[in-house]
C-alpha cells in the first residue's frame, strides 16, 4: 500500500518513528520494524542524517543542548553521533519492510541524504519540525516528486507558508502539514490541537500529529479533528538506552493507539442521511397513532382514544392534528395501529 494511496483515503496514516530508537544495533532497529508491522501501523520511518550535517563538532555553548530539555548537558555534535542510523543500514531496514508490505521512508537533514535515499524510491519525505525553514532542502525533497510530510513544531505561520510555496514552486502539490510541538513530552496544554483545522482552511493542504505527548489521548482526538496522519515514535523496549525513550510507545502501547485510531474512524463513520435497511429495521421501535381503547363505529377520534406512542406501524404523529374529529369506520380493539382506511 503506498503513502499516496493511503494518504488519500478515509483511513488515517499511521507513522511509527524510529528515530533513535535503535540502540546501535541493527538486530534491534530490524525486530523494531517486525514489531512495527504487529501493530497494525502503516509505516516506519527513521532519520537520515550524519553530525556534521547537523551541527559543528564544537565544545561552544552555542553548540549545546537545550538546558532544559531532556538532553542538557549534551554536546549536540556528540549527541547526534549516538543517535543517527548508520547509513549502511538503510538497506537491510528498507529490504525488511518491503517484505513485510511496511511502507518504509525517512526524514532527510541535507540534500545528500535525499540523493541517498532515493536509491530505496520511499514512498515520501517527511521534513523534520526544525528543518521547516531549510527551504532549499525542502525544494530539494519535493523536487523528487514525492508526497511531502512536513513537521510544525517550531514553526511560524510564514515558515509553514514558506514550505509550502516551496513544495508547490518545483510542482509537488502532495503536501501534509503535521501540527507538531517540539517539547519531549509535551505537556497538554501545549498540544493545540484546533490549529490542524486552521492550517487545513488556511493552506488547503492535508493535515495530521506529529505527537510526542504521553499516552494515546492526542491522536485519537487529532483524527476527530481530521488528521490524516498521525506520527508517534516506537521504542522496541523501554529498556533500550535512547534519547527518545521517554516520549516513545512500546509495542503493546503502540498496538494500542493503533486500535484507538481505528475505532475513532469507525465511529466518525460519514456525513450519510441515506435511509438505509439497517435504518429502516430500527425506525419500528420509533412512534406512530395507536387506537388506545376500544372503539365502536361513528365514534370520533380525540385525545381519549388515539395517542402517538411506540411503535411505528401506525400513521406517523405529525399527523394527528389532522385526524381528530374524524370517525372511524368500523370497530377497533384498543392498540390496533391507526390507519386512513380506518377513518372518514
Amino acid at each position: 500500500m503506498s503513502i499516496y494511496i493511503a494518504m488519500n483515503k478515509k483511513h488515517c496514516y499511521i507513522i511509527a518513528e524510529l528515530s533513535a530508537n535503535h540502540g546501535n544495533r541493527l538486530e534491534i532497529a530490524l525486530d523494531s520494524v517486525r514489531a512495527i508491522k504487529a501493530t497494525g501501523a502503516d509505516a516506519v520511518k527513521l532519520q537520515t542524517f550524519r553530525p556534521e550535517s547537523m551541527t559543528l563538532d564544537s565544545d561552544k555553548e552555542l553548540f549545546m543542548a537545550n538546558p532544559k530539555g531532556a538532553w542538557a548537558g549534551r554536546r549536540l555534535f556528540d549527541l547526534y553521533s549516538e543517535t543517527m542510523l548508520p547509513w549502511e543500514w538503510h538497506q537491510p531496514i528498507f529490504e525488511l519492510a518491503a517484505k513485510l508490505e511496511l511502507d518504509c521512508f525517512s526524514s532527510p537533514f541535507d540534500q545528500e541524504a535525499v540523493d541517498f535515499l532515493e536509491q530505496f524510491n520511499p514512498p515520501a519525505y517527511k521534513i523534520a519540525s526544525f528543518e521547516i525553514t531549510d527551504v532549499p532542502l525542502i525544494e530539494y525533497a519535493a523536487a523528487k516528486g514525492k508526497p511531502m510530510i512536513i513537521s510544525t513544531g517550531v514553526a511560524r505561520l510564514s515558515d509553514i507558508e514558506n514550505a509550502i510555496t516551496a513544495c508547490k514552486k518545483v510542482g509537488n502539490e502532495d503536501i501534509t502539514i503535521l501540527k507538531c510541538t517540539s517539547a519531549y513530552p509535551t505537556p497538554p496544554e501545549d498540544m493545540n490541537l484546533r490549529m490542524m483545522q486552521d492550517i487545513a482552511e488556511r493552506f488547503s493542504v492535508k493535515v495530521g500529529l506529529s505527537d510526542h505527548s504521553l499516552g494515546t489521548a492526542a491522536p485519537m482526538l487529532a483524527v476527530a479533528l481530521g488528521a490524516s496522519v498521525i506520527e508517534k515514535h516506537f521504542i522496541l523496549d523501554r529498556s533500550i538506552i535512547s534519547a527518545d525513550a521517554a516520549f516513545s510507545l512500546d509495542p503493546t502501547e503502540f498496538k494500542q493507539l493503533v486500535d484507538q485510531v481505528r475505532l475513532t474512524e469507525t465511529l466518525l463513520g460519514e456525513k450519510n442521511y441515506t435511509f438505509d435497511a439497517k435504518m429502516q429495521q430500527r425506525s419500528h421501535a420509533s412512534r406512530s397513532i395507536f387506537i388506545i381503547k376500544d372503539v365502536k363505529k361513528g365514534e370520533v377520534l380525540n385525545l381519549d382514544n388515539i395517542k402517538s406512542i411506540r411503535p411505528r406501524y401506525g400513521l406517523a404523529p405529525k399527523l394527528l392534528p389532522e385526524v381528530l374529529g374524524k370517525r372511524f369506520v368500523d370497530d377497533f380493539e384498543r392498540g390496533t395501529p391507526l390507519r386512513l382506511e380506518d377513518i372518514t
